[in-house]
């Protein structure tokens, strides 16, 4: 069985990207987007809370966006 991530958070910008986050399991997943859906580069970061995932996502963002 496939587990769809039924949590959202509410999504933050970062330059031309947008940080996107979902509850999963007992921790967050964060990534960016350019399109508002799929990871851009595939790219998925694991965090304890999702400030945690959400902050390191935007400082990975903003290696590629400056």
């Amino acid at each position: 069985m496939i587990d769809f991530w039924p949590i959202m958070a509410e999504m933050s910008h970062s330059g031309p990207y947008q940080i996107r986050s979902e509850a999963r399991g007992d921790h967050w997943v964060a990534w960016i987007t350019r399109d508002g859906t799929h990871p851009d580069r595939s790219i998925v970061i694991v965090g304890e809370t999702q400030q945690e995932a959400e902050a390191h996502a935007r400082r990975w963002a903003e290696q590629f966006s400056n």
